[in-house]
């Protein structure tokens, strides 16, 4: 399975724009760790933009993403892949993670919609002028992206730093990668300033 492919599989499954550009962040994030932690990103990529593809077909976490998994293994992705997926929701599905990349999906996914959060309250709408303290300024606020979960990803965050980092990568130097991985595709999720005050 190729990006072209796994896009197309995203477009027949998700309907949600949020859904869609919350997948193409986790995408962007991965392709940046893979290439900091000498992984594939090609393939670090196709578990981010994929993890989530079956969540309007399966939308409890009894059922996601151990339902979509068959999907994709039609599909011809690549089995660690499909495993980091299911890896992403281990009380679901039971599977453990343990590549550096199953470790980096996880740590990865919900922060996104934080960071995502802070550009849509700046009046420019601008990804790209988001700066790591105002997402640090919106993080103390726990009614602000309520749905992002502190404390899952802080410990996700200890998880995957322990693992691939020795324990030396600290929840806002990660947050920062993410950050900066996420401007790259501003134009992508319409956050380039065109939904702005004029």
């Amino acid at each position: 399975m190729n990006r072209e492919e796994a896009l197309q599989l995203v477009e027949e499954h998700v309907v949600a724009p949020g859904l869609r550009k919350h997948m193409l962040c986790v995408e962007a994030a991965m392709k940046d760790y893979a290439r900091r932690l000498n992984g594939d990103p090609e393939v670090w990529g196709l578990a981010g933009l994929l993890h989530d593809y079956d969540w309007e077909l399966h939308p409890t976490l009894e059922q996601h993403p151990r339902d979509g998994a068959a999907l994709l293994r039609d599909r011809g992705c690549p089995e660690e892949v499909v495993t980091s997926i299911l890896a992403h929701n281990t009380e679901g599905t039971g599977i453990e993670r343990t590549t550096a990349m199953d470790f980096a999906l996880l740590a990865c996914d919900e922060v996104t919609g934080l960071i995502s959060a802070t550009a849509l309250v700046r009046p420019s709408k601008d990804l790209r002028e988001v700066p790591l303290k105002s997402v640090r300024k919106r993080w103390k606020e726990r009614s602000f992206a309520a749905g992002v979960d502190r404390d899952h990803v802080e410990a996700v965050t200890e998880d995957f730093s322990r693992e691939c980092y020795d324990g030396e990568l600290d929840l806002w130097t990660h947050v920062g990668h993410v950050l900066e991985s996420l401007k790259a595709i501003a134009a992508d999720l319409e956050l380039d300033g065109r939904l702005g005050v004029a």
